[in-house]
Formats: structure tokens, C-alpha cells, sequence
């Protein structure tokens, strides 16, 4: 059932928008980036913005317009002609499925053009016991938001999945996820896809929430570190306005880094001593279990830190330092203009704190000069949005465009 409601637009394979983020210049994908993010609300914005020439501009508007991705309507500012017509994207021109997968629950949810987010929920799931039993749950929670949308007058365009672990680029493949046995080069994109009958994006989750952050809430900045820090650590990168994948999909994956303070503590991965063995939620529950204090949840952990219990208060902010300690490296290596902390740990004031504070003190003061350190704008949403967005945009309607014609031509 799902097969039939699913629009048929072409895929990455068939034409569509590989690059998880803006496209190429003049391309659709490039053109709704400009338009959904302000910096282009008419065609001659488009004009100036992309350089190419008008009647190339028009064309692709209105193959836009046409698949009822745009509407273009009403009157703008004059600049000494006719009042131009202005462009929107069109928050009923089709949405993505999306689904923000941790270890041990998923946020999932229905992603507009527009960058709103419907339909949101939570849900308990372990997806550490194996992806057959995960992607039977997970192909049953997306039918049932899909038969949903018809009502609402919305077309499912396509999926979008930010998974907790390395995904291979341009594959979605799933790489050496640590805690999670049987994952190993499992192609989740293509199963899905098959079992759904709907073009399928799976990219990393950290990856995710920067896009989502980057796009919905921060688009002027060209660099960018977003932390997710929950169950495990990770982080996504945004590099002159592009997520940052790395050669095999582990960019930005601080958690396996080494630390003093983890000495020769035993890691999922492997290895010893790294941060996740010190300053994830996972860590910090079995840190208070040793001290006699249960904790069955991260979000229990937060409580206890929100009801000023000094134990949970001290872990939390002592996890700040050492996530801040490895942060310092990247920040002065990558020279990113914020650095957002996401995750349900972000929640906790003293950790952005500590993080805060470890930054300042050890990085370049050039680098720190005029660095946003702060939390998550769209909390939450940010995995769902990165998702959600991606798999739209790898997935609109697309047509070569005459590289030839510029508007300098």
C-alpha cells in the first residue's frame, strides 16, 4: 500500500541530487535552498544569486512551480521596474518521512518543504539486538505515519533516516557501529527502499542534526560543529555550508577519541580509554550505579541534576571538561563559528557550562574570539529536520541545466 501512495520522483540514480546538501548551481535542489532559506524570493534574485541567465532561471521555476514544490504569487519591493512576483516554497508541495534513530529509541516524524516538523513522537526501541527484528519495527511505525498523510493533503516524497553509527556515503551502508552486533555493512538504505517502496536516504545521525540545525536555524554560517550528546557521543560537521562526511562516513566521530581521564577503561569499540567511556549518559548511569545511586535513564540522570543532587550534578559537569577537553583540538583545527551541543545531555546547564569553559581556556583566542557556543536552536527537531531535508532534496524533480548559458552570455 505504501508502494502506491509514494509520488514517483526521480532518485539519485535517476537524475536526482546526490550531494546531501545545497546542489549543484541552477539546479532545483540549489534554487529551493535559496529560496527557503530568504536569501532569494523572486526570479531575479535567482538571477543575481546564481549567475546564470534569466530565461534558464525561469525555466527551472517553473518546472518547480509545476511540480508543486514553489508558488509564486503576489508583489515585491520595486528596484526600479515592475514589481516582481515572490517565491515560497510551498508547505503542502510534498513531504519526506523521517526517522532520528538512537541505540535505544527513535524520534520520528513527517518533514515539510518548508522545514516545519508535523506529526512528531517518541518511541522506545532497541536496535542494538540486530537490524532484522529494527527494520521490521521501523517499516511498520513509517507505514502507519504514511497511510496518515493522504488526509492531510500531503504527498510522501521520500524517507529520510539519520542512523546512530558510520554510514558509508552515497551507499547507506552501515559501517562498524559499536554496541551494535550485526550491523556491519548492512545496506539499510536499500532494504528499506525495497521494503517501501520509497526513494530512502540513511545517513549518520550526528550528520543529521547539523543539517537540520545548520538549515533550519542557522543557515548564514558556513562552519559548524554539532555535538550530540545522549547514550553516546558524536558529532556532525558543517564545512563551507556542506555536512562534512569524511572518506568512509566517521567524520566527526569524537567519541572513540582517547582521554587522560578514561585511562584504560574498555570500549565498545575495542579500544581503551575513550571519551565515551567518561562522559556519555551510559557512562555517567553506570558511574552513579558504582556509587550506590540507581539511575534508569538519561532522562531520569537529568532529573536528578535539575533537583541539584550533588553526585549527578558533579558527573555531569566533570563530563562538560572532558567532552570540552576534546572539542579544544577541533575547534582549533577546524575554526568552526559555533559549536551547537545537542542530545539529551544538553539539556543539563552545567555541562554546557563546563564544555563552555574548557573551550575558552584552551583554545587559540583567535579561534574563540568570536565563537557561538551554545545549545541547539531546534533541539529535538534537529535530527528529524537534517533527515527529513536531505531526503527531500535528494529527491526533486531535476533537469540538466544548459551549462552554456549565463547571464553574462
Amino acid at each position: 500500500m505504501l508502494k502506491q501512495a509514494a509520488k514517483k520522483l526521480p532518485s539519485n540514480e535517476e537524475g536526482g541530487m546526490s550531494d546531501t546538501s545545497q546542489g549543484e548551481p541552477g539546479s532545483a535542489q540549489h534554487i529551493l535552498h535559496l529560496v527557503s532559506s530568504g536569501a532569494a524570493t523572486s526570479r531575479a534574485d535567482l538571477v543575481r544569486e546564481l549567475g546564470l541567465a534569466p530565461s534558464t532561471v525561469s525555466l527551472r521555476v517553473q518546472e518547480l512551480v509545476a511540480a508543486g514544490v514553489l508558488t509564486e504569487s503576489g508583489e515585491g519591493a520595486s528596484r526600479g521596474g515592475r514589481r516582481p512576483r515572490l517565491l515560497r516554497v510551498r508547505a503542502q508541495g510534498g513531504v519526506a518521512l523521517a526517522a532520528d534513530l538512537g541505540s535505544h529509541h527513535a524520534r520520528l516524524g513527517v518533514v515539510g518543504l518548508d522545514g516545519t516538523v508535523l506529526d512528531a513522537v517518541d518511541l522506545p526501541h532497541d536496535i542494538t539486538v540486530g537490524p532484522e527484528s529494527a527494520v521490521d519495527w521501523l517499516c511498520g511505525q513509517v507505514a502507519e505515519l504514511a497511510a496518515r498523510q493522504p488526509e492531510a493533503g500531503r504527498t510522501v516524497r521520500a524517507l529520510g533516516v539519520g542512523f546512530p553509527g558510520p554510514v558509508k556515503p552515497g551507499e547507506g551502508r552501515v559501517l562498524s557501529p559499536s554496541r551494535m552486533p550485526g550491523w556491519h555493512r548492512y545496506p539499510l538504505r536499500d532494504v528499506l527502499a525495497e521494503r517501501l517502496g520509497l526513494p530512502v536516504t540513511v545517513e549518520n545521525d550526528a550528520t543529521m542534526m547539523a543539517v537540520g540545525e545548520h538549515r533550519a536555524a542557522r543557515p548564514d554560517l558556513d562552519h559548524m560543529v554539532v555535538v550530540k550528546a545522549g547514550r553516546g557521543i558524536g558529532s556532525g560537521i558543517i564545512s563551507a555550508g556542506r555536512p562534512h562526511d569524511g572518506a568512509d562516513g566517521c567524520a566527526g566521530d569524537i567519541s572513540h577519541v582517547r582521554v587522560e581521564a578514561a585511562q584504560d577503561r574498555p570500549c565498545s569499540c575495542g579500544n581503551i580509554g575513550c571519551l565515551e567511556t567518561v562522559a556519555s549518559g551510559a557512562a555517567l548511569i553506570r558511574e552513579l550505579a558504582g556509587q550506590g545511586v540507581e539511575v534508569a535513564s538519561t532522562t531520569e540522570l537529568l532529573q536528578f541534576v535539575a533537583d541539584g543532587d550533588p553526585q549527578a550534578t558533579t558527573l555531569v559537569r566533570t563530563a562538560g571538561r572532558h567532552i570540552g577537553t576534546v572539542l579544544s583540538v577541533v575547534v582549533n583545527f577546524f575554526n568552526p563559528q559555533a559549536v551547537a551541543l545537542g542530545g539529551a545531555l544538553a539539556a543539563a546547564e552545567p555541562l554546557v557550562a563546563a564544555v563552555r569553559g574548557v573551550l575558552y581556556e584552551r583554545c587559540l583566542p583567535l579561534a574563540t574570539a568570536d565563537l557561538d557556543i551554545t545549545t541547539t536552536v531546534t533541539g529535538r527537531d534537529a535530527g528529524l529536520l537534517g533527515a527529513g531535508l536531505t531526503a527531500l532534496r535528494h529527491n526533486l524533480p531535476t533537469a540538466p541545466v544548459p551549462q552554456e548559458e549565463s547571464a553574462s552570455a
